[in-house]
């Protein structure tokens, strides 16, 4: 219990009158998650689309497809284990960067070896929602911990949502240029949460 108080603590939570605990920095964490899965969902439907026009055989679009989960699972929990040791926010802060940088490799990938590449750097950084979950846990109470857990889930729906809706918005500039506005929109997510999330 004393750990959890200086965690909190550490995080700029203060407790009201009521005992009722403050957390300035979740709402810049939803935000901060629905961005980011809204900018790897921009690139979804035209993925498979762009590995064809490299001549990639259904097996290829699999494995690109397969890369970003794969990946997740060993790098989720990498991530979760240097959160633990370093902090949230630190961690929270590399995925971001991780993911603007895939997204940009995934724009320039000129073969399909690269595009595999890409997408499996992206599921190595794809840690957000792990980082996420771990901030939440350490600021709030048990009690209340499943409402706010309940609240990033939404956040991360609304970005499966609106991320496909706005790629296929963009696939009419092609592949390229919707791999550039997702990975623009991941870096501005990383300045944004730079400067706005508490540790």
């Amino acid at each position: 219990q004393d750990l959890d108080e200086r965690r909190r603590s550490r995080r700029g939570c203060q407790t009201g009158d009521n005992g009722r605990l403050l957390k300035p920095g979740l709402r810049v964490v939803y935000f901060t998650v629905f961005i980011d899965l809204v900018g790897f969902g921009i690139i979804l439907p035209q993925l498979p689309y762009y590995a064809e026009a490299f001549g990639a055989t259904g097996v290829w679009v699999g494995a690109i497809l397969t890369a970003y989960s794969a990946a997740q699972l060993v790098g989720a929990s990498l991530l979760g284990r240097l959160s633990d040791r370093f902090g949230r926010r630190p961690i929270l802060l590399m995925s971001l960067a991780g993911s603007a940088a895939s997204l940009l490799l995934s724009g320039l990938a000129g073969s399909l070896w690269l595009l595999l590449v890409a997408r499996a750097l992206a599921g190595l950084f794809g840690g957000s929602i792990a980082a996420a979950q771990a901030y939440i846990a350490d600021v709030t109470t048990p009690t209340e911990r499943a409402k706010y857990m309940g609240l990033l889930g939404a956040s991360i729906g609304l970005g499966f949502v609106f991320g496909p809706a706005l790629g296929s918005f963009l696939s009419r500039f092609g592949f390229g240029a919707a791999a550039f506005a997702a990975a623009g929109l991941a870096a501005a997510n990383f300045v944004f949460a730079f400067f706005r999330l508490p540790e």
